[in-house]
This record gives structure tokens, sequence and C-alpha cells, in this order.
């Protein structure tokens, strides 16, 4: 969870399980001072990315289970799905928001002091 720019800097401000400021980002890297937003509401296209990922985490979470235990019924394999999915929610949050973001900004390396 580093800046995309000069991977040294925080990316977000608190980490991903404190869910007071869950993908709460700074304006601008601590080290290489770029911003982060593009635009207003640029972090909308992460939703899609965390769609997927909660999808495919979903998909793995019950194959999983379904592996260990099959004799389970339809409805302890969706608590254990919904379940498992939703403690791991806030990191996937943070994982689709820093994935948006290396989808539009490229590292540059750290920047230079001439």
């Amino acid at each position: 969870f580093k800046c995309p720019f000069c991977q040294e800097g925080g990316f977000f401000v608190a980490p991903p399980y404190d869910l007071r400021h869950a993908g709460d980002l700074h304006k601008a890297c601590p080290a290489c001072q770029r911003k982060y937003e593009r635009e207003p509401g640029f972090y909308w296209g992460a939703m899609f990315v965390s769609y997927a990922f909660s999808i495919a985490f979903s998909l793995i979470a019950f194959g999983i289970t379904w592996s260990i235990a099959p004799h389970l019924g339809i409805l302890g394999y969706f608590i254990v799905v919904v379940g498992a999915t939703i403690i791991v929610a806030p990191y996937l949050y943070a994982l689709s928001k820093i994935t948006w973001a290396n989808f539009f900004f490229s590292y540059i390396g750290p920047r230079s002091e001439a």
C-alpha cells in the first residue's frame, strides 16, 4: 500500500482495519509530494475493481469450503462465504483503491532534489 509514483510513501492515512479512516488517502505522497487524485470522484472506478475482487474471493472461499466440508448444506456455505467476505472487505476495499491508482499512475521513482 505504497505510493504508486515512488513506492516509498504511504498511500493510506490508516491501515485497512481502522474502520474510522478506512479508505482515507493522503492528499499527496508523504515522500515525493505527488498528488493522489486526478479529479473529483476519481476513485469511483475502484468500486468495480472491489466488486471483482469480492467475487473472486467469494468463489475461492466457496471452493475451499466445499473441498473441506462437502457435506455442508447451502445455508452453511452461504454463512461461511458471506462471513469470510465481510471479514476481508476492508482489505479488499483498500486493495481495490491502490489497484485503481496503479492503473492510472505510473512508477516515476523518487523525486530528485535538484
